[in-house]
């Protein structure tokens, strides 16, 4: 059976000292968690330093919302997979939605950081997902196709396994609105195919799909419940220590 992974994207929100009590908070509520579960905490860069002390004994994972495709250089504002790494990260989110939207990065620009971050030995939780018109106009699997194959371009089977997909609505991020338990599990299971065709069945079937938009702990239980989908990457939600703990345990259960 895949493990369920939990992951808690903290966008621009929390300075150093609340990014600590919220920390605090967790790990005081998660401290009995179940090893069924992988819970990944992704604050702010200007957070990380602190995060990653007050994780070093806990069960809980570090992760980032994004870094750059290179190494180093002269990159003004960027940080590398390199730094992230060494700062104690395991994780980190690439193509997130509001990347795509207000950063213009292309499933190109993506996949040479998927790559790079793979080659700094961090895990990529990486995004895909259509837009409420795209899916008006039936276009869920043409945009989620193209999408996948562009991200994971050139990865090899033995990397894939070192990678979350988080599959994201677009149109569910933020608005309060989220797809259906079997409507996200339908993208999950066409996810699941194009891997196994891709690669082979057992990639497919290992592979970690979470789902992302507007999860909460009132519809937790019914999203990862659902037979493909193996986790969630939480937005609002994953800022009040109860409510991701909520959605933690839902995971559990």
């Amino acid at each position: 059976m895949r493990r369920k992974v939990i992951a808690g994207n903290w966008k621009m929100y929390k300075n150093v000292d609340e990014s600590a009590k919220l920390i605090n908070e967790l790990k005081d509520r998660l401290k009995d968690l179940s090893d069924t579960v992988e819970v990944i905490l992704c604050p702010p860069f200007t957070s990380l330093g602190i995060a990653s002390q007050l994780l070093r004994a806990s069960r809980l994972k570090l992760g980032a919302q994004n870094m750059h495709f290179q190494d180093d250089g002269a990159y003004t504002g960027e940080i590398s997979g390199q730094m992230l790494r060494f700062i104690g990260c395991e994780y980190v989110i690439l193509g997130h939605s509001e990347r795509r939207t207000y950063f213009h990065e292309s499933d190109e620009i993506i996949n040479r950081k998927v790559k790079k971050a793979l080659a700094s030995n961090l895990k990529p939780i990486v995004c895909v997902g259509e837009t409420l018109d795209e899916r008006e106009r039936g276009l869920t699997e043409v945009v989620v196709t193209k999408q996948a194959g562009g991200v994971l371009d050139g990865i090899p089977l033995e990397d894939l396994r070192r990678l979350v997909i988080a599959y994201e609505p677009v149109w569910a991020i933020g608005t309060g609105k989220n797809a259906t338990p079997q409507q996200a599990n339908d993208v999950h299971k066409l996810i699941r195919g194009l891997i196994s065709k891709t690669y082979d069945r057992s990639a497919g079937d290992g592979l970690i799909i979470q789902y992302g938009g507007s999860v909460k702990p009132e519809n937790a239980v019914d999203l990862l419940s659902q037979p493909d989908i193996d986790g969630a990457l939480v937005g609002g939600a994953s800022l009040q220590a109860e409510s991701f703990a909520a959605i933690v345990k839902a995971g559990v259960r």
